[in-house]
């Protein structure tokens, strides 16, 4: 369904999140009246059952995962274009919302929501009038959920998960797992349903041309060891700390690179995988170019593997455990990462200061097969 914007009046308010502009159309789900009820969700919930008997609440229906404000990631609505004309006016005379999103504003439209009754859906099925508020289990926080790992309340079904947290920590980000552990699962639930079709051509593009790097690098030699300077003894020392600062960069590039390229909302395990992938092939370039050791250069990779690892073991008893485990891993990763560093300049240092690389002046020619650059 194709909806023009609805102009945020809110906008030009000193809070207000840019991200949150077009969050007013969502006002549209009222002019859906064509249909009796209807459940609006937000991309970030993570269904852990049916929960059909929704479509049994009333006129208004949400979840008060805050104590004082719903929220409107979830709710149950009746669709009239008497309610939506009259939100429209609303917009126009300047109700007051805080945040200048939906939340806000939903919040200021319905303000008598947390004296209504909770609701229970009739055994018989039959479809309930007036506004009640949902039981937490259809709106559970995952904040909580990443400090225990697991979510049982009591009053109520276990049926929704929620991410209300940071933007860059949603759900459909393919490093949001392991990081946080329920994206795996909402990932399995999109491959059921939407699937990976809009993502599946750039991922495969960037696997080929990886793989031909690594491939091109195996076979190509290293040039640089080819190149010799005949200049003073001072420059030969800025080109040698030029040439530092350039293999360094390109060692950072290989690891940062690879997870701008990447498509955003791609399943987190071929996500993660063509990070490594690319990594890996980004660093060979480094490697062959700089004839830096191998092991060195590739540690921090290792390390980004073996920290997943970590972070996705299954038997944790709770997020505290989780958190040590991972602090732990990195206090003991943090000295080997430090020893592959000083590897990597010293095996630099030893090759730039080799005589093949820069012949002191007043020497005969260099030997044969190396090109001379004055």
């Amino acid at each position: 369904m194709r909806v023009e914007n609805v102009d945020n009046p809110y906008k030009n308010q000193p809070n207000f999140n840019t991200r949150f502009k077009l969050t007013l159309n969502k006002l549209y789900v009222w002019k859906l009246i064509e249909y009796e009820r209807v459940v609006m969700l937000d991309a970030d919930n993570l269904f852990l059952r049916r929960s059909d008997e929704l479509f049994q609440c009333g006129q208004f229906c949400a979840v008060f995962i805050n104590p004082c404000i719903f929220h409107t990631g979830l709710f149950v609505l009746q669709p009239s274009m008497e309610v939506f004309k009259d939100m429209l006016h609303q917009l126009e005379i300047g109700q007051e919302n805080p945040d200048g999103a939906d939340q806000g504003f939903i919040s200021g439209y319905f303000p008598d929501l947390l004296d209504m009754p909770m609701f229970h859906p009739p055994l018989n099925g039959s479809t309930v009038n007036g506004s009640y508020r949902l039981p937490l289990g259809y709106q559970m926080d995952a904040t909580y959920f990443y400090l225990r790992l697991k979510w049982n309340v009591p009053c109520g079904p276990n049926s929704v998960i929620t991410f209300p947290g940071a933007s860059w920590l949603k759900p459909w980000y393919w490093w949001a797992w392991p990081v946080l552990p329920l994206g795996i699962q909402w990932h399995e639930q999109r491959r059921q349903s939407l699937g990976y079709e809009a993502e599946t051509p750039m991922a495969l593009i960037q696997c080929i041309v990886y793989l031909g790097i690594v491939a091109v690098t195996r076979l190509a030699r290293p040039n640089i060891s080819k190149i010799c300077y005949r200049r003073t003894e001072k420059n030969v020392s800025v080109i040698q700390s030029g040439l530092k600062m350039l293999a360094l960069w390109s060692i950072l590039a290989a690891y940062i690179l690879p997870s701008i390229v990447i498509p955003l909302t791609i399943h987190p395990l071929l996500g993660w995988g063509l990070y490594l992938l690319g990594s890996f092939a980004l660093c060979s370039i480094a490697i062959n170019a700089f004839m830096l050791p191998m092991l060195p250069v590739l540690t921090p990779c290792l390390g980004i593997f073996g920290v997943l690892l970590v972070m996705a073991f299954p038997s944790y008893p709770n997020g505290i455990i989780r958190c040590l485990a991972i602090f732990g891993y990195a206090f003991c990763a943090a000295p080997v990462l430090w020893v592959s560093l000083v590897k990597i300049m010293a095996s630099l240092q030893s090759s730039l200061e080799r005589e093949n690389f820069f012949p002191r002046l007043g020497e005969s020619s260099p030997p044969s097969g190396f090109n001379k650059l004055y």
